[in-house]
């Protein structure tokens, strides 16, 4: 097998999803486990929070049927809500909490004829302006919805544009808008995303929506994981598979765009842009290889990339090389590709094995 591995530590997940409920006593928590559980395989996942979590939430009806095949009885949140009138009767043949982000949504869910009414969630665009109502409009549909036989619950839900940036004055405004709706009757509210989780108590309400900080990533350009108490559930784990000289002047990789300034010895591993790692991370991005650090050299191919490996006399072929993990981490070398762990998560492809520890 080609030396590449994705390993998951469910325990370091579970651990992750109980931090999030000791930030905020008493609530309750969906764990986010769309786009595959952030890439860490949402069977895995699901089944290893199986015991602890009060609910998932996921993005599509497709994911959401995944989940209910493994739970039967945890409340799974459809964050979009059905994007077709047909989805209607299946989301609650599925017993989904289903989010209602807009008129047209809320028309075809009051023309369905489900087969057992829905919890629902009104969506406040409280400032980001991606989805959701406004707040009058809001209003107007909460008095036809609390009335329909449709629905079971009816709540209210919101999402931040800015928590990951903390003390940013947008965020405690969409707090404000979102406790204006407060007077109208709602059963259960939700606004909390990881970040708020973790830093923003006025904004736990009953329900809470960890996210990034499950998987061990901190939502935060100034603050590492480790510093926030998350353990690391991934690590990307891949070899080096070739060891070459390389002269002063010469040059590796596509392009030709990283040159040797020193006699050095470049290291072949195998990972690429197939695989998820980011083709335009730059030479100099950080790796580890037998443990200690070293640096991307030239352009990342489609199944290898190269590293400088000159100062590591013990580093040779078979050597382990981290591309991020347990002692690496994917927020770090995020920042070095110009991007957030989030997409390093979710973009490692089907092709890379998931290996279950924990």
């Amino acid at each position: 097998m080609r030396p590449l591995a994705a390993i998951v530590d469910l325990a370091a997940i579970v651990h992750n999803y109980r931090l999030a409920k000791r930030c905020a006593p008493g609530r309750q928590a969906f764990a986010v486990v769309k786009a595959n559980a952030y890439g860490h395989g949402v069977r895995e996942v699901v089944t290893a929070l199986h015991e602890v979590a009060d609910g998932f939430a996921v993005a599509s009806l497709e994911e959401a049927a995944e989940v209910r095949a493994m739970h039967g009885e945890a409340r799974i949140l459809l964050l979009e809500g059905c994007f077709e009138a047909s989805e209607y009767p299946i989301a609650a043949q599925l017993g989904l909490d289903l989010v209602v982000q807009n008129a047209a949504q809320a028309g075809a869910l009051l023309a369905s004829e489900p087969s057992w009414p829905l919890n629902v969630w009104l969506k406040l665009d409280s400032g980001m302006h991606r989805l959701g109502f406004a707040a009058a409009e809001l209003r107007g549909w909460h008095g036809r919805l609390r009335a329909a036989p449709q629905v079971a619950e009816l709540n209210l839900l919101s999402h931040f544009a800015c928590a990951d940036e903390r003390g940013h004055p947008f965020t405690e405004l969409q707090v404000e808008r979102f406790l204006e709706l407060l007077d109208l009757d709602f059963e259960q509210r939700s606004l909390a995303n990881s970040a708020a989780v973790l830093t923003i108590p006025a904004a736990h309400m009953d329900w809470l929506r960890p996210g990034i900080m499950l998987y061990g990533a901190s939502p935060f350009a100034e603050l590492g994981a480790a510093e926030l108490g998350l353990q690391p559930a991934m690590t990307l784990a891949a070899r080096v598979i070739a060891v070459r000289e390389v002269a002063v002047g010469e040059s590796v990789g596509y392009g030709a765009t990283w040159v040797a300034e020193r006699p050095s010895r470049i290291a072949t591993v195998s990972c690429g842009y197939a695989d998820g790692y980011p083709r335009h991370a730059p030479s100099g991005t950080p790796l580890l290889v037998e443990g200690r650090r070293a640096a991307l050299a030239g352009r990342v191919s489609m199944d290898m990339l190269t590293v400088d490996i000159t100062d590591l006399p013990e580093a040779g072929i078979d050597s382990p090389v981290e591309l991020w993990g347990a002692n690496l981490p994917v927020d770090e070398v995020a920042a070095a590709c110009g991007t957030i762990g989030y997409e390093l998560l979710t973009k490692v492809t089907a092709r890379v094995p998931r290996r279950y520890i924990g």
